[in-house]
């Protein structure tokens, strides 16, 4: 379990993403889930999008959102499975600048516990894309909820400790890259 460090709640501005040819605003379940979780937590939703499975139209989102400052993490939900159709991963990847695989290992992990080997089906994934804290979820509103409430939510709030994403936000922004020889 994490422990509490001390230090004052960060306001995180996040962007939510549906990734999906059949869903609407009014049967977004897993949309809904991730923006309540974000906004009971304190944070703010200053966008909700639904797109369909295109990666050119998601690499379009996802740089705009990017390159948006007023945006400091984007959370996705469908298009990770292995159907022809599921493209967010193909999408997202080739914009991350750092990947973040102890999300989609811990991801399946505690998946496992919810639902068996069906998590291998899953690749849920995360990065930072530019300045930008990047995490796709599943489809599912139950795989949402655990990935919320299990990694995203205590990795996003400022006072978890003995560390989390927020506290590296201002690093990531602003530490120089180092040499490479």
């Amino acid at each position: 379990m994490s422990k509490k460090a001390k230090g004052p709640f960060v306001v995180l501005n996040v962007a939510v993403l549906t990734v999906s040819d059949t869903r609407t605003r009014e049967n977004d379940t897993s949309g809904d889930v991730i923006q309540e979780r974000l906004e009971t937590a304190g944070h703010k939703v200053v966008s909700r999008v639904i797109l369909k499975d295109d990666v050119e139209i998601l690499r379009g989102q996802l740089r705009a959102w990017v390159a948006d400052k007023n945006v400091d993490a984007i959370i996705s939900t469908g298009g990770t499975g292995l159907t022809k159709r599921d493209v967010t991963p193909e999408a997202f990847e080739p914009l991350f600048t750092k990947a973040i695989p102890g999300f989609g290992e811990l991801f399946r992990w505690l998946s496992y516990e919810e639902i068996g080997t069906s998590t291998i089906e899953s690749r849920a994934l995360a990065g930072v894309a530019g300045d930008t804290l990047v995490f796709c979820l599943p489809g599912s509103t139950g795989a949402c909820r655990t990935g919320m409430d299990k990694i995203i939510l205590p990795q996003l709030n400022s006072t978890t400790g003995p560390c989390n994403l927020t506290e590296m936000l201002p690093r990531i922004r602003h530490d120089p890259a180092p040499k490479l020889e």
